[in-house]
This record gives structure tokens, C-alpha cells and sequence, in this order.
């Protein structure tokens, strides 16, 4: 037997020492202690108003708002925003995604089931009130393809109520929502792109080889290859959109560079003018002109975003727009006239605000609506961009929040080590960025820096950083997020004991991974909605999914093959499910169609078998993630209980924030203070 070094007197000193130590150092909930209290009802209850927009002809605002507690569209005059009146009448999961159409007094909004993702598309009359749901049929998942001034009566949607795996496309009327065939979708096309008058004018289909063909008609009722898309490009190239005479496309190019550039090819002559290009990120949004369609401005987010005019018809616009102050701006809405503007302004510690502006009055700036008013004047945090650099070289962008226990001279440097919570993305395919956060400010508000990373495998940073991941889940991607967490560790934002790791889809997964492959390197973890067996995860993707299964195939494992369902099985947490040591909160959503129940069941049953401790909690109305402000609060308020328990932040109690939710807790309730007796006398309330 190894004898220890250290005299048993000795050692009794050093544990003593230790303990005193310990006891005199402040835990975060003391050091935050001073600071105010954001309630969570305030972060992530229902916002004010949100999606604020202005109809095509001007007319009229819209947003969408709570009635009784569920988020609806409401809209008023243009010139009287206090004359609102809600015109839907959803009373389960809320509205979150709509747009006007062309046609007078119609706007559009997309709505699933329980989370299902099976979206159906609705018409509503807001002059008449009538709502007709335009694609009445089950396990169906539309897609709006096009919409043209134009034709205002007329939609191009997307249908797979024929076959699941590929959707056929239609002319929608409006106003009857009679539909007609357009295209029966026989070639296996995952996308159409069509012009102002609704004709397709190109498609594009995957290949074998993870590749994509961008096709056009042939003329004979079929399709020929305009351009191939490789599959080192096939996530940073694609088509754009088209200009309303259709004369010119807009292309997003990364073949033969690595960022993805903005081209317009001339339709014609097949001659290409770069609109632009940055050699740090790709291209991202871009702000066409409501009634041509040509491209005024293109953003480009490496940092921070940033909005540049293309056209000088709108430069000064922007430059009105960026001196609202130093956060970061969008356009919402625009008139079919280009006098109105919807604007909206945030910052990382300031919530949305919506403005109008109009262009007609000389550039005039009105505020209208904060999204969350309830936080005005609380105690917000910034947040500080870093480039932290990887083991082997790869520059990863991420954001650095900071407690103000930690940072009380506000420069982005620690004063003092916190506890850390590493706030790992979905995706993989996805990117963080700068702004405003709910769970950024809760986190900060209770004790604890956030660090959030983009490892590799992320987008927006070019293709060679995107295709760097494949094959490195559970690898080099993991290793990207503990370099990460050696920088903070290093810079004095944490020390190596108290770090958790949290995330949502990927970010679920990534977090199982850190619990399994490296089990001493996190003090807990919080999966939401995450896989924790590959192979059950690919088998069970949504039909429609299909255009982009051979993506996943080669940029993960191949199922079809032996070496692939290998690696698939050693990447996956469920097979290394006994290393688990340290606590785990696992949240899903019983509809989930993309990470099924299944993913949380089979390593919950795992660690229960092993008699390892693990709280999981249920939503059976949720897919996804959790839609329902009901239920995203209950979900926080034991997730923050349970990191309090772990890291020592502090925690608002639970008390009513089970109130008209659904939370399930199948399995290990106990292991966070409170939730038993929360639980207790829960009335589960259900909606979907």
C-alpha cells in the first residue's frame, strides 16, 4: 500500500486550514447578494409585446401579445397604436411566427401541436375575423416558398401531406385557400426558388456525396443542373433569392474562398458581381427593397453584427438607424412604399425596443414598444465578445458574461473567481451571439459568469471552421468548450471546481458528453432536450428531414454502415452512461420530433439502473425546447434550484411558477431543494 508524503499531523493541519479557509471564502449567493433580484416571471414570462410589424400598405401595426396568458396577434391603426384588439384567439401554446401577406387585411401565422413541428399555415381576415387554416391536413408541415406583391391573393406552399419525406408545391388563393398543383415533387427537391410572378425558377437536391445541385426546369416538365454545390460548401452556399423582374440572382459563395460571399449573377449571361464579402465570417442577412427585391444592405456578424448599405439610396437611413445607440439594429417591416420602417434596437443588457421610422418625414424616429418593460432599470449585465484560441490553433469567437459581484468596475474583467456556467449551443450546425439574453441576465442575476462558445462545427465563421467538426462530436468539438473553459479558468473568471455545463439540443448532448467522456471536468450538468444515443437519433429524424440526412451521415457517422453505427455508438453518452459521477438535470419535451423522449428515457434508465442520481422532468406539451411560458419558467425555477444546490448561487424560491404548467418530474425530484414540495398539490395543466 502507498504510504502518503504528508505526516498524519500534518495532514490534519491542512484539512483544517482548508476548512477555514472555505468556510471565510463568500459563496456567490453572499457575493451577489446586494444586488437586486430579477424576478424569472420577469425574464421569462410572456413578453409585452414582440414581432412588432406594419402592414404592406401601411396601414396597420401589428404584434403579438398576451390574451388570458397566451401570446396572440393583435393590431391597430398605423396612427393609433392605443386602438389594438387581438385577432386570434389561440388559448394553448401561443403564437410566436407571422407575416402579412400582400393581400389587404390578411396576415399569415404558422402553428404546430404540442411542439410536434407539424406546422400549419392560417390565414386571417383582420377586417372580418375569419381564419381559415390553409393546410388542413394531418401530420403535414407547410412551407411558405413565395409570396409576390405581385399576385397579393396568392401563396406558393410547401406540402407533404402526400409523402412525408417531400413536399409538393401549390398556388394557395388566399381567400378561398383552394390550392393547385404546381409541382409534384417526384425528384426529391429540398427546395424551390421562384420570382414575382411565382414561377420556380430554380431548385435545389441533395446528392450521395453530402453535395447539392442547384437544378432549373428544363422545359419538358423536368429538371437540368444550373451548378453543383460540394460538400465542403454545401452549409455556405446556397441560392439567395432573385430580384422581382427576376434578371438577377443572389447567391451566397463560398466556393474557392472559405467565408461565404454575396454575388448577384445575372441571370442572362451567367456574369457574377460581388455585393460583399468579409474575410472574417460569412455573409449573413440582407435587406432587399420591398418592391424590386435588389439588395440595400447585407450584414455580417463576426463579433458583433454589422449592417453595411450596398446601396446608397439608404445609407443615411442606417446611419440614423446605428446612432440609437451603441447595441445593435434590425428592420422588421418596410411599406411597399419605403416610407415605413419597423426598427428594432437591443443590446446585450437592454431588451428589444421597436421604433417607427419614417423615411417620409425626413428620417423621424418614434419609439414604440419595449418587449419587456418589467426590466427597465434592473440590473443588467453587458456582455464581452472574446476570441479565445484553441489547443491547435482555431480561433473560437465567444461571449463573456460577468455577475456584477465579479466585474464591479464594469471593464469585462474579473475581479474576483465565480462559478461558471458554460452555455453550449444547439445545432451543432448554429452559432452563438452577441445580445440580449434571458438566460445570460438570470445566470449573472444569481452568481455565476456565462462563458459561451463557438466551437467548431458552428457556422458563420466559414466553411473550414464549419467542416473542421465533422466527425469530432464528442471530440475536438468537446475539446474547443474545455479549452474554453481553461481560458476562463486562466483569466480568473472561475476556478477548475465550480463549472457547470448547461445546453439545449446539441448543447444537450454536449453536456451529456462532458458528464461521460470527461466526468471530473464539470461540478454538474443540465441537459435540455439533448441525444444521448447517436444511432437511435438518426433512425428517428423527421421524414422530411431527407434532403438533409446524407449531411448528416457525413458529417457525424454513417448508420448504414458498420463503421459508422461504430462510431456512432462510441460517441454517444448512453454508452458510457456509468462514468456519470457528478449531478444531472435533464429537461424534455414528450413531442419532441427531432431528439424523441426516447433519447432522455434510455439514459435515465441507464443511471437509475446504475443507482447513479439524476432529476428529470417532463413536459407532455413541449417538443423541442419548451415553448409555453409556463412551463420555460417552471423548468428555470428548478434548474435554478438545482444549480443554487451545485455551484452555490442563489436561487428565488419556487413558489408559484408550477402555476398552469405541465412539469412532470418521473425521476429523482429529491435531488433539488424545494421541487418535492412544489410538486405537491400541482395541478397539471396540459395545452396543445
Amino acid at each position: 500500500m502507498q504510504r502518503s508524503l504528508i505526516p498524519v499531523a500534518g495532514l490534519v493541519l491542512a484539512m483544517s486550514i482548508s476548512t477555514a479557509l472555505a468556510q471565510s471564502t463568500p459563496t456567490a449567493a453572499e457575493r451577489i447578494a446586494g444586488v437586486e433580484l430579477i424576478k424569472r416571471e420577469a425574464l421569462f414570462g410572456n413578453p409585452e409585446r414582440a414581432v412588432v410589424m406594419i402592414s404592406p400598405d401601411g396601414k396597420t401595426l401589428s404584434w403579438v401579445a398576451p390574451v388570458d396568458g397566451v401570446m396572440n396577434v393583435w393590431v391597430a391603426p398605423a396612427d393609433n397604436p392605443a386602438a389594438a384588439r387581438a385577432v386570434t384567439q389561440d388559448t394553448a401554446r401561443g403564437i410566436r411566427n407571422y407575416f402579412w401577406s400582400y393581400l389587404p387585411d390578411t396576415l399569415l401565422y404558422l402553428r404546430d401541436s404540442g411542439g410536434d413541428e407539424d406546422f400549419h399555415l392560417f390565414s386571417v381576415n383582420v377586417a372580418t375575423g375569419k381564419t381559415t387554416d390553409l393546410t388542413p391536413f394531418p401530420k403535414t408541415t407547410a412551407q411558405v416558398t413565395g409570396a409576390s406583391h405581385a399576385h397579393p391573393g396568392t401563396l406558393l406552399v410547401g406540402m407533404n401531406d402526400r409523402d412525408p419525406k417531400w413536399h409538393d408545391l401549390y398556388k394557395v388563393d388566399l381567400a378561398s385557400g383552394e390550392r393547385t398543383l404546381v409541382e409534384k415533387n417526384d425528384d426529391e427537391i429540398g427546395a424551390y426558388l421562384a420570382d414575382d410572378e411565382l414561377q420556380v425558377r430554380y431548385a435545389t437536391r441533395a446528392r450521395a456525396d453530402g453535395g447539392q445541385d442547384i437544378l432549373q426546369p428544363d422545359g419538358k416538365a423536368g429538371w437540368k443542373v444550373y451548378s453543383d454545390i460540394p460538400f465542403e460548401d454545401s452549409m455556405t452556399t446556397q441560392p439567395a433569392g432573385l430580384t422581382a423582374d427576376g434578371s438577377t440572382l443572389y447567391m451566397l459563395d463560398s466556393r474557392g474562398r472559405n467565408t461565404s460571399a454575396l454575388y448577384a449573377v445575372d441571370v442572362a449571361s451567367g456574369e457574377r458581381a460581388l455585393v460583399l464579402e468579409d474575410a472574417r465570417a460569412d455573409v449573413g442577412q440582407a435587406l432587399p427593397h420591398p418592391v424590386t427585391g435588389k439588395v440595400q444592405a447585407v450584414a455580417v456578424n463576426y463579433l458583433r453584427e454589422e449592417w453595411q448599405a450596398v446601396d446608397p439610396a439608404i445609407a443615411a437611413d442606417l446611419e440614423k438607424l446605428q446612432a440609437i445607440g451603441p447595441g445593435e439594429i434590425g428592420v422588421n417591416a418596410r411599406t411597399l412604399d419605403d416610407s415605413t420602417w419597423i426598427v428594432t434596437y437591443s443590446a446585450a443588457d437592454a431588451p428589444v425596443v421597436y421604433y417607427r421610422y419614417d423615411r417620409a418625414a425626413g428620417g423621424t424616429l418614434t419609439k414604440l414598444f419595449s418587449a419587456r418593460p418589467a426590466l427597465d432599470g434592473k440590473p443588467l449585465v453587458p456582455q464581452w465578445p472574446q476570441e479565445i484560441t484553441s489547443r491547435d490553433g482555431k480561433t473560437l469567437v465567444s461571449y463573456l458574461s460577468l455577475p456584477k459581484s465579479a466585474d464591479a468596475d464594469g471593464d469585462g474583467k474579473a475581479d474576483v473567481a465565480v462559478p461558471l456556467v458554460l452555455l453550449v449551443h444547439g445545432g451543432p450546425w448554429a452559432r452563438d451571439e452577441y445580445g440580449y439574453s434571458g438566460f445570460n441576465q438570470w445566470l449573472a442575476n444569481r452568481g455565476y459568469a456565462t462563458l459561451a462558445v463557438n466551437f467548431r462545427g458552428s457556422t458563420g465563421f466559414g466553411k473550414e471552421f464549419t467542416n473542421a467538426g465533422n466527425g469530432e462530436w464528442a471530440a475536438k468539438m468537446h475539446d474547443d468548450l474545455l479549452d474554453a473553459v481553461q481560458w476562463a479558468v486562466d483569466q480568473g473568471v472561475t476556478t477548475p471546481d465550480q463549472v457547470a455545463i448547461m445546453g439545449g439540443s446539441y448543447g444537450g448532448y454536449a453536456t451529456l458528453t462532458g458528464l461521460t467522456f470527461t466526468p471530473d471536468t464539470f461540478a454538474c450538468g443540465v441537459d435540455i432536450v439533448g441525444p444521448s444515443n447517436l444511432n437511435t437519433l438518426l433512425s428517428t429524424v423527421p421524414p422530411y428531414w431527407a434532403s438533409f440526412y446524407e449531411q448528416l451521415a457525413k458529417r457525424m457517422g454513417d448508420p448504414r454502415t458498420e463503421e459508422g453505427k461504430a462510431w456512432l455508438t462510441e460517441r454517444s453518452p448512453l454508452t458510457h452512461a456509468d462514468r456519470i459521477s457528478k449531478p444531472l438535470l435533464i429537461g424534455q419535451g414528450a413531442n419532441d420530433p427531432r431528439v424523441k423522449q426516447d433519447e432522455s428515457d434510455q439514459i435515465v434508465k441507464a443511471m437509475t439502473a446504475n443507482n447513479i442520481p439524476v432529476t428529470y422532468v417532463l413536459f407532455p406539451d413541449e417538443g423541442h425546447g419548451f415553448a409555453r411560458p409556463e412551463n420555460s419558467k417552471a423548468f428555470n425555477a428548478v434548474a435554478e434550484g438545482f444549480l443554487a444546490k451545485c455551484l452555490g448561487g442563489r436561487a428565488e424560491p419556487i413558489a408559484g411558477d408550477f402555476a398552469g404548467s405541465s412539469i412532470s418530474v418521473p425521476t429523482g425530484a429529491e435531488g433539488v431543494p424545494g421541487l418535492p414540495e412544489s410538486l405537491k398539490g400541482h395541478d397539471q395543466v396540459i395545452r396543445k
